[in-house]
């Protein structure tokens, strides 16, 4: 329970603050714990942000992540994902996004939570290289700007922005347009 309640605290912190690392001291505030107890269950913050990754991605799978990127179309694939991570992070905001862009991170995210993260846009890749012919590196980039849009789509919901209906008609439709965009001529 604990545990949870700091993972809790330093994604809301992440969030809040925009940047890593967080100061021990506020964290402990925040899940009103104690220092020591932080160190206890996180021995440092790269064990403790990768902890709220881990989450984010256990979310997304539980939410049918890995069923939605085996779809055997691309559109319906790349739908299907964008979708979900829009909800997500509609309703969470873009903390996996503030973590996995900050350099404080870079080459520090553990293995396991990579792997969990890569799985899907994997299968979107080789979608995308099977349906419009891109080479592996022009297919991993193009993914990689495709899931921008149900990422920015939901930031915007999640600050209030715009309302989630907008969100979720403005994430379809460019998702869609993105894809058609990378069409074969």
């Amino acid at each position: 329970m604990r545990r949870g309640q700091l993972v809790e605290a330093a994604a809301r912190l992440v969030l809040e603050q925009g940047h890593l690392p967080l100061r021990a001291e506020q964290l402990a505030a925040a899940a009103a714990v104690s220092k020591a107890l932080v160190h206890g269950y996180f021995p440092d913050q790269h064990a403790l942000f990768n902890a709220v990754l881990d989450r984010e991605f256990a979310e997304l799978e539980a939410a049918g992540l890995d069923a939605a990127s085996r779809a055997e179309r691309l559109d319906e694939a790349a739908l299907a994902c964008a979708w979900l991570y829009f909800r997500q992070v509609s309703a969470h905001g873009p903390v996996a996004h503030v973590i996995l862009r900050d350099p404080y991170m870079a080459c520090r995210v553990d293995p396991a939570v990579a792997a969990r993260r890569d799985r899907p846009l994997r299968r979107l890749a080789r979608l995308v290289r099977r349906e419009l012919h891109l080479p592996p590196d022009e297919a991993v980039g193009a993914i990689s700007l495709v899931t921008a849009i149900p990422e920015d789509a939901g930031r915007l919901v999640w600050q209030g922005d715009i309302s989630a209906e907008a969100g979720a008609e403005l994430c379809e439709r460019l998702t869609l347009a993105a894809i058609e965009a990378l069409r074969p001529a």
